[in-house]
């Protein structure tokens, strides 16, 4: 007889850290007058790249803007193929068709859930420019290897760092000197949050010059100024761009989680040790592996299941879960499994079977810095309570 007691009250998956500093800062950027793109819009830019150690940070309303920007500032569209993952979220692969390239996936490595560069040197062809690699919950893609495949073929890469703030390749922070373009989300459930946006970080100023242009319509720099005492109304359309800003409401939430990244962190990791400790003997649960060359940000903590251990299905432990009150989700639906995709490309599970296995068999517990070592030891418990009533 299981000796687990479920809670009273639901335990969300998520949510962002909320602290009077954020409920200041934003009620300062209300009464300032200045809602749009402003000072506080380009003090977050200076603040993040020297964060991360790049020359430039363009301030953007999402990471799929970033996205999104790093390809079509270098030039990428029609004809073109770009390689990523299928195991990731939409917009890697959806910004690649907004280009009009085509996306080639590549498959994973089965420990890490990260793109393999072993896979990705087989997908290389005469079309290929870009590689667009994730940044997988926090873990680094393999930049060493994937970088020595760009140079050897004369690549652009891309990398989709939505998970990464935190993120260190051998021992430096994604970001830090990109060979390319970083591109970052500050959606709601991100380690830094301002309920929707992102930012393109690179050392190439072209580049950056292009992007800054498409993010605002298109229109000349300095334009985002054009109705204050400095400004001029006077501006150019130089490319018919997008409405991809980054705006001062938004800033000002991002300044203040920035400047609380380290001890939101050491929250996080504070469950992750719970969980860790809960799970690291357990045959039934499969824990991710660390790279040696990377330091994980732990944006989210993933646990495969081995269903061969156990009488039910990842499904069905995903609903014992919720009926313990435990919120749980999954990173991700391998993405040629999604109609958008098989209709146009013609895709089956079996073509890239690490990355459709990986998503059959995976589950995201909680983990966000005020979740609090009390419930992260309740899920603990739930997962091995599931563990216990249906092992083999």
């Amino acid at each position: 007889m299981s000796e687990f007691k479920v809670r009273d009250n639901w335990m969300a998956f998520c949510l962002p850290d909320i602290s009077e500093a954020e409920i200041e800062s934003v009620s300062a950027a209300v009464r300032s007058g200045w809602w749009a793109k402003g000072p506080r819009t380009i003090e977050f830019e200076k603040q993040f790249a020297e964060y991360v150690g790049a020359k430039y940070c363009i301030g953007l309303n999402s990471c799929t803007a970033a996205l999104h920007l790093a390809l079509a500032a270098k030039g990428i569209g029609p004809g073109d193929e770009v390689i990523t993952t299928p195991l990731t979220f939409a917009a890697s692969a959806n910004t690649i068709l907004h280009v009009g390239a085509t996306p080639v996936f590549a498959d994973i490595d089965m420990e890490t859930g990260l793109i393999d560069p072993v896979e990705i040197e087989k997908k290389i062809t005469k079309k290929t420019k870009a590689i667009v690699p994730v940044h997988y919950s926090g873990l680094a893609a393999d930049l060493g290897k994937i970088s020595e495949l760009c140079d050897a073929h004369n690549l652009f890469l891309s990398e989709d760092a939505a998970h990464a703030v935190e993120t260190r390749y051998n021992g430096e922070l994604i970001g830090h000197h990109p060979r390319g373009a970083v591109s970052y989300s500050f959606y709601a459930t991100k380690n830094l949050a301002c309920g929707e946006g992102g930012a393109l970080i690179t050392d190439d100023e072209e580049l950056a010059k292009k992007a800054r242009v498409l993010s605002c319509h298109g229109m000349s720099a300095g334009a985002w100024n054009r109705y204050g005492k400095e400004g001029s109304w006077r501006y150019d359309i130089e490319e018919p761009g997008y409405k991809y800003n980054m705006f001062d409401i938004q800033a000002s939430l991002a300044q203040v989680q920035l400047a609380r990244m380290d001890d939101m962190q050491r929250r996080r990791f504070e469950c992750v040790k719970v969980y860790e400790d809960a799970f690291k003997d357990v045959p039934q649960l499969i824990l991710q592996k660390t790279p040696e060359y990377c330091f994980h940000s732990r944006h989210l903590y993933i646990l495969r299941l081995d269903t061969k251990r156990l009488t039910i299905s990842r499904d069905q432990f995903i609903e014992e879960l919720k009926a313990r009150n435990v919120g749980v989700s999954v990173h991700f639906i391998a993405l040629h499994t999604m109609s958008a995709y098989t209709s146009r490309f013609g895709y089956k599970p079996e073509d890239f079977p690490n990355a459709y296995n990986y998503s059959e068999s995976e589950i995201s517990l909680p983990l966000y810095s005020t979740l609090g070592v009390d419930n992260a030891k309740y899920v603990a418990d739930a997962v091995l309570d599931i563990v216990r009533k249906y092992r083999r």
